[in-house]
């Protein structure tokens, strides 16, 4: 199997270790990754001050995936809604896709659409499979409860990304079983990290970010596990922050989920960048 490989801007600017658990899980799974090629931002960050400029860099992404010839494997939520959005649009609207690839032909480039579009854990859940996911598991994370964190733009809107039931997402919790871990019940599992208010509102995004750790806390969670880089953000890197601003302590690891399946399928912690990750994993490291 080969991808072409989309980072966005938060992992290669500010998560790293997300990008190399990542590379070292699907090495281990025989996975082939290229870099694609001249990316740029998806385009999710400018959308509401300029929705046209935004369509055109999602659309230019989708370009150059055609161009490499590869189905294209994104790690962030955002980027992922933004494309596939995006891609929708070019599907169904003619103008749109002859105003795009007329933008594009001063880079030689033109969408076709014959790159699929896919998200990690589709590719983990889909294109590899449960079952031969299964035969590469080294070891079972037996004890640890896990408190999943789904991310609104992999769920929402269902009708353009239509990754799993909205509602009732199961997904990404069978793939945290299948690492003999236990994905536990928690009331504000689907509700929003905050960060899409932190650039306009702060203290919404922290203070939203703050309940969810602490419901997840509160729910017996012995860390979170996050499928979306900026939503890893704001419970992993902002946390001491949080700790700090509202005078309490959490001390709640956050993996990625490719850092726990790594560990599953026998990669050691330096491998899938556990020193890295902001909060210690102290607590759950006999676990681990």
């Amino acid at each position: 199997m080969r991808y072409s490989y989309f980072m966005g801007c938060q992992t290669p600017s500010r998560l790293s270790y997300c990008d190399l658990s990542v590379r070292n899980v699907c090495k281990a799974l025989g996975i082939e990754l290229e870099d694609l090629k001249d990316a740029g931002c998806c385009g999710y960050p400018i959308r509401f001050i300029s929705t046209e400029t935004n369509d055109l860099l999602a659309a230019r992404d989708l370009a150059l995936a055609d161009r490499q010839g590869l189905d294209l494997m994104v790690l962030c939520n955002s980027c992922y809604a933004t494309l596939h959005r995006v891609k929708d649009l070019l599907s169904t609207d003619k103008g749109f896709l002859e105003k795009v690839n007329a933008s594009l032909a001063d880079e030689a480039l033109r969408y076709e659409g014959k790159a699929r579009l896919v998200d990690i854990l589709q590719v983990y859940l889909n294109d590899i499979g449960l079952e031969k996911l299964k035969s590469h598991m080294k070891r079972e994370l037996k004890g640890l409860r896990v408190a999943v964190h789904y991310g609104c733009h992999l769920l929402r809107p269902s009708r353009v990304v239509k990754f799993d039931d909205a509602e009732n997402p199961h997904i990404l919790d069978d793939l945290v079983k299948l690492t003999g871990a236990e994905s536990i019940y928690w009331p504000l599992k689907l509700w929003c990290c905050g960060c899409p208010t932190l650039p306009f509102d702060e203290n919404m995004a922290l203070g939203l970010a703050r309940r969810k750790i602490l419901d997840a806390k509160d729910a017996g969670a012995s860390c979170m596990v996050t499928t979306c880089p900026s939503c890893h953000l704001m419970f992993d890197t902002m946390q001491p922050r949080i700790e700090r601003i509202f005078g309490e302590k959490y001390g709640i690891p956050v993996l990625y989920y490719s850092q726990l399946l790594g560990l599953a399928i026998g990669l050691g912690p330096r491998e899938v960048g556990l020193n890295l990750n902001r909060v210690p994993m102290d607590s759950i490291s006999h676990l681990l």
